[in-house]
């Protein structure tokens, strides 16, 4: 069963990555479509399970998103927590992020940033208190600050 929930689980990062998906319901409705037996319950455990939380679409509309990617999910609440510790405010200049944050700690905040592997950010650069993300696009700069804020 351990290999089912598993299969599950990556399908439900696939679908949230291919569509914009933004009830559990949807999300239910499609995998029962692919042949996986669940219920609202259990995707709602993958859902708290794979830190999935909902960010901002055009439209003022809510989608689906996994906040941290990869192998450093486990570390979600460790990198939520030097977020909330380190950030003051964050402001865009077209694809460019700018974070401030409490003197000395940019570093350890951009570190986070980094570590979570969100495929919109290409990089960062810290200082003492002011951190540059570059974003691959405009439009990808307001997802990434609507995860930000989820983690906040």
């Amino acid at each position: 069963m351990a290999a089912d929930k598993r299969d599950r689980q990556k399908r439900i990062l696939e679908l949230i990555e291919e569509r914009p998906i933004s009830t559990q319901e949807e999300l239910s409705e499609l995998l029962r479509a692919e042949g996986y037996e669940v219920t609202q319950a259990t995707v709602s455990r993958d859902v708290t399970e794979l830190k999935i939380g909902k960010v901002g679409k055009a439209g003022g509309k809510q989608k689906y998103s996994a906040m941290i990617k990869g192998d450093d999910r486990h570390l979600s609440a460790k990198y939520a927590r030097v977020l909330r510790d380190g950030f003051l405010s964050m402001d865009n200049a077209q694809n460019i992020l700018v974070i401030r944050t409490v003197a000395g700690m940019a570093m350890a905040v951009a570190a986070a940033i980094d570590a979570m592997s969100m495929k919109e950010v290409v990089g960062s650069i810290a200082g003492d208190d002011t951190i540059m993300v570059a974003i691959r696009t405009t439009e990808e700069t307001k997802v990434v600050m609507d995860k930000l804020r989820t983690l906040l």
